[in-house]
C-alpha cells in the first residue's frame, strides 16, 4: 500500500486543482481539466518512477469506483418523468450513434478499439464512458488519448453550437434543453450549453443526459460479452473477460439506490463531490500516459470519426426531439 501513496497523492492534488478550476470556470468540466493537466505533466515533466504504481491504480481502480458512484446521480423516476417517447429517443440516439460510429470507423480504417472508444464517449457520457470502455476492452494509450481529446474538442464546440442553432431553428427552451441533453457529450458540457439557453432548458437537459448515462451499463455489459466471445474464439489472450464487469453491476446497484430515494440530499451532494474527485484523479492518471507526438502522428482519420459522430448524435437528437414535441 505504501508504494501507492506517492502516485495517489499526485493524482489527488491534480483532481483537487481540476475541481477548483471547474468551480472558477464552470464551462470547463473537472474531468476534462484533469485530462489536460495530466497531458501537460506527462509531456513536460514526467513523473518519477515512485509515482507509477499509484498513478496506475488511479487510472483503473479509482476510475471504476467513480463510475459506480456516478450511478447515484441517476434516478429512474426522473427519467420516466420524461415520458416514454423521450426515453425511446434517448435509447435510439445512443444505439444508432454507437452503431453508425462503428461503421464509419471501419470505413476509415481505424482499429476496432479506437472506434469503440469514440462510439462509447460520443453516444453516452463523454470522458467517463471512454474510460469505462477502456476498462472493458483495454485499448492502447494513444487510442484512449485520442478519444478523450475529441471529447474535449467537439463537446466544447457544442456548448456554443447548440444554443445558436436552437435560436436559428426557433426551438422553445424546453425543446432546446431536450436537444442539448440528448446530443452534447459531457454532463458538464450539457449544463453549460443548456444554461446559456435558459433555466427551463437546464432542468430538462440534465435529466435527458442522465438517461443517456444509465445506458452506460448495458453498453459496457454488451462489450464485455463481445470480448468473451473473441477470447473464446481465440482472438483474445490472457484471462477470460468477466460476463459483466463488477463496476457495471455496482453502477446498476447505485442507480437502484438512487431511484429508491433512501439517501438524503446532503449525502448525495457529498457523494457527487467524491465521485467527481475520483473520476478527475483517474482522468489525470490517464492523461499522464498520453504522448502528444504519437497522438498528432495518428493523422486526421480519428478527427474525421469524431466529427462524424458529433454530427450524427446532433441530428439524431434534434430529429427525436422534434418528433416527440410537435
Amino acid at each position: 500500500m505504501k508504494s501507492l501513496l506517492p502516485g495517489l497523492a499526485v493524482c489527488a492534488v491534480a483532481a483537487t486543482a481540476a475541481v477548483l478550476i471547474n468551480l472558477w470556470v464552470p464551462v470547463l468540466s473537472a474531468l476534462l481539466v484533469a485530462i489536460l493537466l495530466g497531458m501537460l505533466v506527462g509531456n513536460l515533466t514526467p513523473l518519477p518512477q515512485t509515482a507509477a504504481p499509484g498513478v496506475a491504480y488511479s487510472s483503473k481502480r479509482l476510475l471504476r469506483i467513480g463510475v459506480v458512484l456516478l450511478g447515484l446521480q441517476v434516478s429512474l423516476g426522473d427519467i420516466a418523468g420524461l415520458g416514454w417517447g423521450m426515453v425511446a429517443v434517448v435509447i435510439a440516439v445512443v444505439g444508432l450513434t454507437f452503431i453508425l460510429t462503428l461503421l464509419i470507423g471501419r470505413a476509415l480504417g481505424l482499429s476496432t478499439p479506437a472506434t469503440l472508444l469514440v462510439a462509447s464517449g460520443f453516444s453516452i457520457c463523454g470522458a467517463a464512458a471512454v474510460a469505462a470502455c477502456d476498462g472493458v476492452i483495454d485499448a492502447r494509450d494513444e487510442e484512449v488519448a485520442s478519444a478523450l481529446a475529441q471529447v474535449v474538442l467537439f463537446g466544447t464546440a457544442m456548448i456554443a453550437v447548440i444554443p445558436v442553432l436552437s435560436g436559428v431553428l426557433g426551438l422553445s427552451e424546453h425543446q432546446a434543453g431536450l436537444w442539448a441533453g440528448s446530443s452534447v457529450h459531457e454532463v458538464a458540457q450539457v449544463v453549460a450549453a443548456a444554461g446559456i439557453i435558459g433555466p427551463a432548458a437546464l432542468s430538462v437537459a440534465v435529466v435527458v443526459k442522465l438517461a443517456r448515462v444509465v445506458l452506460l451499463a448495458p453498453v459496457m455489459a454488451a462489450l464485455s460479452l463481445w470480448q468473451r466471445r473473441r477470447h473464446d474464439a481465440g482472438a483474445g489472450a490472457g484471462t477470460r473477460p468477466p460476463l459483466v464487469p463488477l463496476f457495471v453491476l455496482g453502477f446498476l446497484a447505485a442507480v437502484v439506490v438512487a431511484s429508491l430515494g433512501v439517501l438524503p440530499a446532503n449525502v448525495l451532494a457529498a457523494v457527487k463531490v467524491l465521485q467527481t474527485l475520483l473520476l478527475s484523479a483517474a482522468m489525470f492518471a490517464l492523461g499522464t500516459g498520453v504522448n502528444v507526438r504519437k497522438l498528432l502522428g495518428m493523422g486526421g482519420r480519428p478527427i474525421a470519426l469524431g466529427a462524424s459522430a458529433t454530427v450524427i448524435v446532433t441530428l439524431l437528437g434534434l430529429g427525436g426531439v422534434l418528433l416527440t414535441t410537435r
